[in-house]
């Protein structure tokens, strides 16, 4: 991919390959902003997988929050989300705060169709409505400057790359003493409709549909087979787009650094960039077939409105889409792995396994005896999405 078709991204072109500029020749940013000034950024992610009809499907997670350090907090208890099943996973939002000041701030997040389900520090309300989910934080004292300890379990986590970011350390009241932290954390599920859909065709391209009335910024195509890798960065999608599938000669590095610009031009600061891939990194890279695309700002703020008193000067939300695709090829992987209880290569697909083999049972209907053997499968993918 050419340095010119990614400095197309930045300046936010419709054209085949979108791109952005290099992080070197974009204007500083001071973490921050003007003085006296109170700064907030987000990132965070939207998991879902696509159906035969390249929309989102309801689907089951692993249990609870394997991948999540002790002292998270928990909707009711740990193995709670693995009774959901719904068609959104947000995953990871953290909030930094950047204050020039020690001050202290309330946060509001509402939650569309949706359920908070983790969180840290301890929060003041975590609430379910019949529609909707919502967390609040009713004082969270922002410490410039503060070298405060902040909580670690045993071994390393993802969890604690957040933390590698100029962000202002805050510190939250709790019924067993202040806990300290780099940024606000909350996790959910939701059946909120998001603005994408994408299926294969007959020629093997992937058919890219924005749903909704917002441009969707920038979309990536990504493929991971054996141990090799291929991406395509594809154009703001207004409407929609035909991509065709990416040669399998990419690096890791070179599609880290085009995330990175991807994201630093949407508003993060680059060490924010940075930490949210590297909090991703090796889920975003699993093996098989996905959309990675960029949320709109107003179909993030529809789908997860936030509130915080006194109103920053300044606020930057980035989060990124994730659509899982079946492809035949996964479907493939996925069947042989089962027949030969290959369990390192369904280890491979882990949560999405149920919706794999959704998707394989329907187009194997005219074989009733593999589609016997793809039901008892099935039923073990339940059981292990649940393990």
């Amino acid at each position: 991919m050419s340095g010119k078709a990614l400095r197309l991204l930045a300046a936010g072109a419709m054209a085949a390959c979108l791109a952005i500029p290099s992080v070197g020749s974009s204007p500083v940013v001071e973490h921050g902003g003007a003085a006296g000034e109170l700064t907030v950024h987000e990132w965070g992610t939207f998991t879902s997988v696509a159906g035969p009809d390249g929309q989102a499907v309801a689907w089951v997670p692993l249990r609870g929050s394997t991948d999540l350090p002790a002292f998270v907090e928990h909707f009711r208890d740990e193995n709670f989300k693995c009774g959901l099943s719904e068609t959104v996973r947000m995953e990871t939002p953290v909030l930094y705060f950047y204050s020039p000041r020690e001050t202290t701030v309330s946060v509001n997040v509402s939650f569309a169709k949706g359920i908070i389900t983790e969180w840290y520090p301890h929060a003041s309300a975590v609430e379910r409505t019949d529609t909707d989910g919502s967390i609040r934080w009713n004082e969270v004292r922002l410490l410039p400057g503060s070298r405060a300890a902040f909580p670690s379990g045993n071994g390393d986590n993802h969890y604690y790359t957040a933390r590698s970011t100029g962000a202002t350390p805050l510190r939250v009241k709790a019924p067993g003493g202040d806990q300290d932290e780099k940024f606000l954390f909350y996790r959910g599920v939701s059946s909120a409709a998001l603005p994408i859909a994408a299926r294969l065709t007959p020629e093997g391209k992937v058919l890219v549909r924005n749903l909704g009335t917002e441009e969707i910024p920038g979309v990536m195509l990504i493929e991971s087979r054996g141990g090799k890798l291929g991406y395509r960065v594809s154009g703001g999608l207004r409407d929609q787009a035909l991509v065709d599938p990416p040669p399998l000669t990419a690096t890791a590095d070179s599609m880290f650094k085009d995330l990175e610009d991807i994201l630093v031009a949407r508003g993060l600061y680059v060490d924010e960039a940075r930490a949210m891939i590297a909090t991703w990194r090796n889920s975003w890279f699993e093996e098989g077939s996905r959309l990675l695309y960029i949320l709109p700002a107003p179909t993030v703020s529809a789908i997860l409105p936030l509130a915080i008193s006194p109103a920053p000067a300044n606020t930057v939300r980035v989060f990124v889409g994730r659509l899982e695709l079946v492809t035949p090829a996964t479907e493939r992987a996925v069947e042989q792995a089962f027949a030969a209880h290959d369990q390192p290569a369904l280890d491979k697909y882990r949560r999405f396994l149920v919706p794999i083999l959704n998707a394989t049972i329907a187009s194997a209907q005219a074989d009733p005896a593999r589609t016997g053997e793809l039901r008892g499968y099935l039923n073990s993918a339940y059981s292990y999405a649940c393990r």
